[in-house]
């Protein structure tokens, strides 16, 4: 068992991120952090630790149980950290998932008279 390792190796082996290639951007554009301090993808974690990771809209934590480089299966992931994301984190989640339709994708157009009463009936809801 390995004791330290890279945060992109291990973002990567624990599949927080599909590739470590998107690991280690993730980790060079801020959005990984430990201790509330942006790290590099080479920077080295050991057990206990707790990494950040911000996928937007939702910011997940994770407590680092076992350190490994070498990725491993879905089944084994209770052995590898811990998920100690807030839960207000995951109703922003829901929140997004259920307003989707306020950011609209760019390249759809404009609202049609349905979408603009549907986004003005939400955003009034919201007020009260």
């Amino acid at each position: 068992m390995v004791e330290e390792a890279r945060i992109d190796k291990w973002l990567w082996a624990a599949r927080i991120f599909k590739t470590r290639s998107i690991a280690a951007d993730a980790c060079k554009n801020g959005r990984v952090t430990i201790g509330g301090i942006g790290v590099k993808p080479s920077h080295v974690v050991k057990a206990g630790e707790v990494v950040a990771v911000r996928k937007p809209p939702v910011t997940y934590s994770f407590k680092i149980l076992r350190t490994i480089e070498q990725r491993v299966g879905a089944k084994l992931l209770p052995e590898i950290y811990e998920n100690v994301t807030t839960p207000d984190q995951y109703e922003l989640l829901e929140m997004n998932r259920i307003s989707g339709f306020v950011d609209r994708a760019r390249g759809t157009g404009r609202p049609t008279k349905k979408d603009r009463r549907a986004m003005d009936e939400f955003l009034n809801m919201e007020e009260i």
